[in-house]
């Protein structure tokens, strides 16, 4: 920041600069809008646009609902509940959700409906399915007899096609076929535009592939459409269809504990979206009525294995104790015998079911479970009571022991027969009666309307977007550029007034479009001057302003000499010294105005004379001063050309004949104006600075960062020119930021002949 004293460029005393905040005004924030307003309409208007689009050729997708009830415990058919309590189960509804969500069960589903056969017609790029779906019902009614459109391979309404089967190779497997419709129900399959085989709608086609691929059979049940349009026939792998499947699937449970599954399904196809939720619900009761009858069907094949021996042991046995009886003659056993008998039997009895019942739980558990261990002990107090009665079968007689035992083995095997076959009977009616922990409580339907694209959301959101992302570009665009429209800040931050605030002219516009027009500029006739032009345009009244503030402030200069230049070319520089120059000399003044670029300088042509015979020839002493001298007429001020373009402008500048000429020239005229080149891009206005008594930097509105104007003051400074301040010219008269009909910094006031 440059903080120049009023000793060092001749600064009011009195002159304070306004200080510095950081406040931002709600009204500079709505002027960067309201400039921006047109970058703001078009973003609004092409996400508008789009989103409309999107609204309208979106495919609209449909939500089907299943509804499922999960039991906490099994259920088993009326009356047989006692029987099936020891195969009850709890199952968490989370673990449910699971298995409906696995390949188990979505597996069976994409192998029942054939899933995994793609098969649809082939649309135009972007448009063509929507202008399908909105002709599909004409074209049908017309059995797209005359198509809507007649651009083939494309379908642009009411065609069908249903593929029964589908056999491809493993590597083809994901891979896209193409069908091409024939004539009089004929077909043709292409893969990587190779025709594979034909077929017929209603026939199955096959062809044995070269090398050993499988063959590729096809068959079309249906086929609607003209001649040459293609369909588009993919067949999933039983991975892929599963995954899309489960994709498009969610299930969840409504409410907390309540047990109540709801599976829902998006598709754009809503009889497809019913018939899978519904395949889906079926199969999922159907895999927990077996899940649930399966720990009974484990237990009767195992008593079903043990059911045949246990016969024959049984035979075997009555066999030997009716032969023994036979050979020693009817014996009865006596009271006490029969006791001790009843005793044994129970006593093995209990023992052989346990055995079993310890064989049934080693199947799922180890030695160490505590079921396991809990049987052993069980059996080894049977076995403790059987020793006891060992004891006393010894004290009995020869013939009553082998009566007993013989007696006791029958025995027995007949009541560990009968409670086997009693419970084989009865696991069979309990398997016969599970029906499960699931129950379909509402079977999908088909829905009513639509759930996407939600139109009027979607259309608001892209205004909204468009709107909201036109304001980040104004801003954007604004912090990116960083160029001064203010011209408070140029005081505030450099301590340098601005002397004049010169606001954007239509009409200059207009004068500069001329100008760019004429092929001869000598065909202007000095008519490029907007002075002369529009007297009463705003940004004359800002030089006449201007003209004003130069009286008082070139009171006590060393000469009547005043220069403009500025950071970069392009800021009006030329503008400002020649309307300027009309200005003076219309206040009756006698006004020179130099044309100080020996690089670019283009006021000759502005003004409608020759380069020629001008300042570079001054300095050259090859022609006099009364020689380069050109009057402008309707102007009336004089004017200096640069003269032919010497290959050392600035070495030019700096001989002495230079000052000499200033100094001679300005005791003729009351005021000189000199155009000098950008200070930023070359040394010569620093040069010529030195010998004027008010240099002036001219900035154009919103073009040039702060750090320009401090290196430009900083240049001038330190080559002692006298900057008097700052000319801010072309601002916008539409921005609200210089509101109020530009009353911030410029103050109109017209006269109109009554």
């Amino acid at each position: 920041m440059i903080n120049a004293t009023a000793e060092n460029n001749k600064m009011p005393i009195n002159y304070a600069p306004i200080q510095d905040d950081n406040a931002i005004e709600l009204g500079e924030l709505l002027g960067i809008l309201i400039d921006g307003k047109w970058l703001i309409i078009l973003a609004t208007l092409i996400f508008s646009f789009f989103g409309i689009a999107k609204a309208f050729l979106d495919s609209p997708v449909y939500k089907s609902d299943a509804m499922l009830q999960i039991n906490e415990k099994s259920q088993t058919l009326a009356g047989l509940d006692p029987l099936t309590d020891m195969f009850e189960n709890k199952m968490p509804v989370m673990a449910e959700i699971e298995v409906i969500g696995s390949r188990m069960i979505l597996g069976k589903a994409v192998e029942n409906l054939d899933l995994d056969i793609i098969a649809k017609p082939k649309y135009f790029p972007v448009i063509g399915e929507a202008i399908a779906r909105r002709f599909q019902q004409r074209n049908q009614e017309n059995a797209v007899s005359e198509p809507l459109f007649d651009l083939s391979p494309y379908a642009w309404g009411g065609e069908a096609i249903q593929v029964e089967t589908l056999t491809v190779p493993a590597d083809w497997e994901n891979q896209e076929l193409i069908l091409v419709a024939a004539t009089r129900g004929y077909f043709q399959l292409f893969y990587s535009d190779e025709l594979i085989l034909e077929g017929e709608v209603g026939k199955v086609a096959s062809k044995q592939l070269e090398g050993d691929q499988a063959p590729i059979s096809i068959f079309v049940s249906l086929l609607k459409s003209r001649p040459e349009t293609e369909f588009t026939i993919i067949r999933q792998s039983r991975s892929s269809a599963i995954s899309q499947l489960k994709g498009g699937l969610t299930v969840s449970e409504k409410g907390k504990s309540t047990g109540i599954l709801e599976l829902t399904m998006e598709s754009r196809n809503p009889n497809s979206a019913v018939k899978v939720l519904n395949e889906i619900a079926n199969i999922y009761v159907q895999q927990n009525v077996e899940h649930k009858s399966a720990e009974s069907q484990k237990t009767l094949v195992f008593l079903e294995k043990q059911l045949p021996a246990l016969k024959e042991q049984l035979e075997a046995g009555n066999n030997i104790l009716n032969e023994y009886k036979n050979r020693q003659g009817s014996i009865d056993l006596a009271v006490e015998t029969r006791h001790i008998l009843d005793g044994i039997v129970d006593i093995k009895t209990q023992e052989t079911l346990l055995h079993q019942q310890r064989d049934e739980l080693r199947q799922r558990y180890t030695e160490a479970h505590p079921a396991v261990v809990a049987v052993d002990k069980q059996i080894a107090r049977l076995q403790e009571q059987m020793l006891s009665h060992d004891v006393m079968v010894k004290s009995l007689p020869k013939t009553q022991q082998i009566i007993l035992e013989l007696s006791g083995e029958v025995e027995v095997k007949t009541s560990l027969y009968t409670t086997l076959l009693n419970n084989a009977q009865t696991l069979r009616v309990a398997k016969a009666g599970t029906v499960g922990d699931a129950r379909v409580i509402d079977y999908a339907v088909l829905p009513a309307q639509q759930i996407k694209p939600k139109k009027l959301l979607i259309i608001a959101g892209a205004f909204v977007l468009g709107l909201f992302l036109g304001f980040m570009a104004v801003f954007t665009r604004k912090l990116l550029h960083g160029g001064i429209e203010d011209p408070d800040l140029i005081e505030k931050r450099l301590n340098i007034p601005v002397y004049a605030t010169i606001p954007h002219s239509k009409e200059q516009e207009k004068l500069t479009n001329k100008y760019h027009k004429k092929k001869s500029k000598t065909e202007l006739n000095q008519k490029n001057i907007l002075a002369l032009e529009a007297k009463e345009d705003m940004a004359i009244e800002s030089l006449r302003s201007l003209r004003t503030t130069l009286h008082f402030a070139l009171l006590e200069a060393k000469n009547n000499i005043i220069l403009f230049t500025g950071p970069s070319p392009g800021i009006g520089k030329t503008f400002v010294s020649s309307n300027l120059a009309t200005v003076m000399a219309d206040a009756g003044k006698k006004i020179l105005l130099i044309d100080g670029d020996l690089r670019k300088g283009y006021l000759n042509k502005i003004l409608g004379v020759s380069r020629e015979n001008g300042l570079s020839e001054i300095i050259l002493n090859t022609i006099t001063v009364k020689d380069a001298i050109r009057a402008i007429p309707q102007a009336n001020f004089d004017f200096i050309s640069t003269g032919a373009i010497p290959p050392n402008p600035s070495e030019l500048l700096l001989h002495e004949n230079f000052a000499n000429f200033l100094e001679s020239i300005s005791k003729r005229y009351d005021l000189v104006i000199i155009d000098s080149p950008p200070i930023l891009a070359v040394t010569d206005a620093a040069i010529v600075g030195r010998m004027a008594s008010a240099v002036f930097i001219v900035a154009k509105s919103g073009k040039h960062p702060m750090r320009e104007f401090e290196q430009s003051l900083r240049k001038l400074l330190n080559a002692g020119a006298d900057v008097k301040g700052f000319i801010f010219n072309n601002v916008p008269i539409s921005s609200s930021r210089y509101g109020y009909g530009y009353g911030k910094y410029v103050y109109q006031y017209s006269y109109a002949n009554k």
